[in-house]
């Protein structure tokens, strides 16, 4: 033999993964039902591989603003009710639009050549109303809509609509 000290164990990559997610979230709701939310998150992760001298690097951002209001006792005439054919329950409406900013850059160690080789600006418009007509049924209002611009010219943005009415039993207490 050479008389090389040969390893057990052979590490051609390491991986670092950091979340804040959130880094600073303020949720609060007001005597005057309003509610206010602004959040921010932050994401990295980083890969090194000794195979071929590289280091891969993701980095997200997102910045997210809230808004709602709770409309007290609101009224609803309904067949359902039984005798008194009004329910009365509070709506809740939510709506918040949030920014992610997501890229991927390639640093190769050897050389003075970093790339971005993919990433994304996404928009998010979420809306959201819910009712309860007793205390196991709520009805739910929701509309969600994202639009994402990619970083790199060889990807198209993309446009996605969700929308939809959402009724939830709650078969426990």
């Amino acid at each position: 033999q050479s008389g090389d000290y040969k390893n057990k164990t052979l590490y051609s990559n390491i991986n670092l993964t950091e979340m804040f997610s959130p880094l600073i979230r303020i949720d609060m709701e007001m005597k005057n039902s309003v509610k206010i939310l602004a959040e921010i998150k932050r994401d990295r992760m980083l890969s090194l591989s000794f195979d071929n001298n590289l280091m891969t690097e993701v980095l997200g951002k997102e910045y997210t603003l809230g808004l709602g209001y709770r409309f007290k006792d609101v009224r609803i005439k309904s067949k359902l009710a039984g005798p008194r054919k009004i329910i009365v329950s509070d709506l809740n409406m939510k709506a918040d639009v949030s920014i992610r900013d997501n890229k991927t850059i390639i640093r190769y160690l050897d050389l003075e050549n970093n790339q971005v080789t993919s990433g994304q600006t996404v928009w998010n418009i979420k809306y959201s109303a819910d009712y309860a007509f007793s205390k196991n049924l709520t009805g739910i209002f929701y509309f969600d809509y994202t639009f994402s611009e990619y970083a790199i010219s060889t990807s198209f943005p993309q446009t996605t609509i969700r929308s939809g009415i959402t009724l939830r039993y709650n078969f426990g207490n």
